[in-house]
């Protein structure tokens, strides 16, 4: 299989030695993206120490903070234009377990694009203040009840999509960060018909470093469903 891996980083050397351990373990074949934007940290100087372990890392380094949405964007054109079949999204702080990527990768022989779903069996959440659940359950109604779209975790971040599906869509034209670009995107894979699976995951909540979460990008999710409904209900997506 033809298969990348692509997360974005910022100061995540912390975990970052640990993560890429762990996804060659359980996708040994597979090439692992690393995006960083000019980390503190140095992630991006271990990351290079790393390459000499593990020769199918990639690592393209960005001058400053370009946020979530656009890293990912900078990293599914760059699979499109190397030819790669099948493209995995993950977050490097371990919150998303790599021994999940072969199940999800395994479903795209019978779909378009498979999420890593918290809420598709339940709620299967580990270390998650009840402040945070509930604010994350409540954005995930939310923005189903507002666009339409049939998926219960529509603001997860671990994600397995064809490369097809990506030609389909105008990715280049996704502007949005954080919770509102995993949306975005997911509404455009759906109005372009793709076949999308919710397959059950555990997540973990980050035990090192820092969330990138912040209140500005919960304010960008509100307004984005929003836009979205107007979108479809003017035929612009």
């Amino acid at each position: 299989m033809n298969t990348l891996i692509i997360t974005p980083t910022y100061n995540e050397k912390k975990n970052i030695e640990a993560f890429i351990t762990l996804v060659f373990k359980f996708s040994p074949h597979a090439h692992l993206l690393i995006i960083d934007d000019n980390s503190p940290d140095g992630t991006a100087n271990k990351v290079k120490e790393l390459q000499n372990e593990y020769p199918n890392i990639i690592i393209k380094e960005r001058s400053k903070k370009k946020g979530l949405g656009t890293a990912y964007i900078f990293g599914f054109l760059w699979a499109l234009e190397q030819d790669y079949e099948y493209i995995v999204q993950m977050d490097a702080d371990l919150s998303h377990d790599p021994k999940d990527i072969p199940r999800l990768i395994s479903n795209l022989q019978h779909y378009d694009l498979v999420i890593g779903s918290r809420y598709v069996a339940g709620v299967s959440v580990v270390n998650w203040p009840i402040r945070r659940l509930m604010l994350s359950y409540g954005a995930n109604l939310y923005s189903r009840i507002i666009t339409g779209m049939p998926i219960n975790d529509g603001t997860g971040g671990y994600k397995a999509w064809r490369s097809s599906l990506l030609k389909k869509i105008s990715i280049s034209k996704v502007k949005s960060q954080g919770y509102s670009f995993q949306i975005e995107m997911n509404f455009r894979a759906w109005q372009a018909e793709a076949k999308i699976k919710e397959e059950s995951i555990i997540f973990f909540d980050r035990t090192i470093g820092e969330s990138k979460m912040s209140r500005s990008i919960m304010y960008e999710a509100i307004f984005m469903v929003w836009r979205l409904r107007l979108w479809k209900l003017l035929g612009r997506i």
